[in-house]
Formats: structure tokens, sequence, C-alpha cells
């Protein structure tokens, strides 16, 4: 079942709210930036405790090309951002995020994309590749690989779900400074305003963090004393489109070494290096808008090229 879209204030620009249900029932929403074209839309998936507002300034910019404007859709998973919790935490799970990814892009009548997909995201991105090949076209992987560098994956999970209540967003500047500072020394604190802005929503006269607090439940199975599960398997399925992988220089989940080997197994794969960013890297500044830009229409021309 979908619903109009309807007009919402995004920020800078206007973009579109498009909810559909997934298969149990779930009213999952989405940005939607841009009308439908001749041109494969473009398909943001955040990070596992992020939302579709990550995107906000890819979305627009590709969105608004002068030359080459196109259609984005970034989502809200269940339980983060707009989307409904679920009432079993057990399904924040990468598979069943998988199906309501595929349920939504039916919704849209999307057949083909380029995908932009941040960590979770990414490796939802493999996932797709194994169960819907002919849906990627190309994918930009963002600060994520087959190999998890599990200091990051700690440090993770020593937050999500547990983040102090900030009592306003100058406080809540303060709390992801604290967090994050060390992996983005970088930023400005108009930017430091918009990250915190985009990890905290009011509810209710409080600003909670925008997300179920029970989503730390998909992190208790990973044993931290144990090897992480290598993903080299799923990686396979992404050899035959394009792919773009960017690292953040100061990353601590995804590693130098893990980003060289993709390089070396993929036949069309370049890196890029977020500069004075960590992860993930937040594809919101010029370098990046245009290294994003740049790879994705090149690939979409080879394809064309190829399929003529």
């Amino acid at each position: 079942m979908t619903t109009a879209p309807t007009l919402q204030e995004g920020e800078t620009t206007l973009w579109r709210s498009f909810r559909c249900r997934s298969q149990d029932g779930l009213s999952l929403h989405n940005r939607v930036y841009g009308a439908p074209g001749p041109r494969w839309p473009v398909v943001c998936l955040p990070g596992l405790a992020r939302t579709s507002a990550d995107f906000h300034e890819l979305a627009t910019h590709l969105a608004s090309h002068a030359q080459r404007p196109r259609q984005v859709v970034a989502m809200d998973y269940r339980g983060r951002g707009r989307s409904d919790f679920d009432p079993n935490p057990a399904n924040y799970d990468i598979r069943v995020e998988m199906q309501d990814v595929q349920d939504v892009l039916t919704a849209l009548g999307v057949h083909h994309a380029l995908i932009v997909g941040t960590s979770r995201g990414g490796l939802i991105t493999m996932g797709l590749s194994a169960v819907r090949p002919t849906l990627i076209k190309a994918v930009v992987m963002n600060d994520i690989g087959p190999v998890i560098d599990g200091r990051g994956l700690a440090r993770i999970k020593g937050y999500v779900g547990k983040l102090p209540q900030p009592k306003d967003y100058a406080e809540a500047v303060v709390l992801i400074k604290r967090i994050a500072s060390q992996h983005f020394p970088r930023l400005t604190e108009k930017e430091w305003d918009r990250f915190a802005r985009r990890t905290f929503t009011e509810k209710n006269g409080r600003l909670v963090a925008d997300y179920d607090p029970l989503l730390f439940k998909s992190l208790e199975a990973f044993d931290l004393e144990k090897p992480l599960p290598v993903l080299w398997q799923y990686f396979e399925g992404l050899k035959g489109v394009p792919l773009l992988s960017i690292r953040g220089e100061h990353s601590d989940l995804f590693a130098e070494e893990t980003q060289k080997e993709m390089l070396e197994r993929h036949p069309m794969a370049e890196a890029y290096v977020a500069v004075g960013e960590g992860h993930a890297p937040l594809l919101g500044d010029a370098a990046s808008l245009r290294k994003i830009t740049n790879f994705l229409f090149a690939a979409e021309d080879r394809a064309r090229k190829l399929a003529a």
C-alpha cells in the first residue's frame, strides 16, 4: 500500500515524502528529490543509526543538476527517522531491511538504479547484488567493505541506543563533538550543528535520538572477542558494475588495506579518500559531491554505450 507523496520543507529545498508498507505492515518513509525521467535514479541507503537526511546535500545536488537532473530516493529504514518502529527489535536485521528496500523500490516503480550505500547501506547493497542483480547499475560504497574493523564496530556498539538525552541542540552539539570530534577534526560549527540535528529529533518536547532505542539489539550478536564475518563472497556480486569506494581518512571501521584489496578484486573499481573525515564521510562537501557526480555520470554513460 502506498500513499501519495506530499510536499515537505527539507532544509534548503523541497522534497516529497513518500510512504509505503513493508511486507509485515510497517509504514516506511522515504525522501524523494526530483522527478522520474530518462536517467537512472539514485537510491541512497544510510548507515545503521542514520536517516535519509544524511543525503540531503548529495540528493539536492543530483536532483537539481543543470545538465543531468535525476530522481533521488533516500530511505529511512524501519525504526529510523519517520519510518515506523518495529515492535519486534529482532527485525532490525540486514535481511529484513534488504526486503524493505526492495518493497520501496517496487512501490516507486524503480527497476534499475545507481546506489549510494553508507556503512550498513553498503552491506545491504552487497546483499541486493545477490537477490536483485539486474537492479544495480553502479554503486558507491561509503566507508564500508567486505571486512569490518572491530574497533569501529566496538565504538558504534558503545553509543547506539545509549546516548544521553540533551536538553537542547546546543547541548546535543557538545555531545556529538565528544563522540566524533576525533574522527571529524575539520568540521565547522555550522556543520556540527547540522550533524546534531540529524542525530536527534524533537518528540513530545524532548530531544531524542532519531531512531528506536532498541536498535542496539541488532549489535548484540557481535562478539568482539571473535573475528568478525568476512563478506568477500557477497562483494563478488558487484564485480559486474562500476564501483566507487569511499573511505574516510580517519575511519576506524573501514581499513585502508580492505579498500586496496577491493580495487585489486574488482575490475571496474576506483577509490576516493574523504580527507579530514572518519566513519562515515558526510558526502556534503564540494569535493565529495564532484567525485560522486562524475563517477555516476561516467558509469551511466558507459553502461548505455555498451547497451547501444
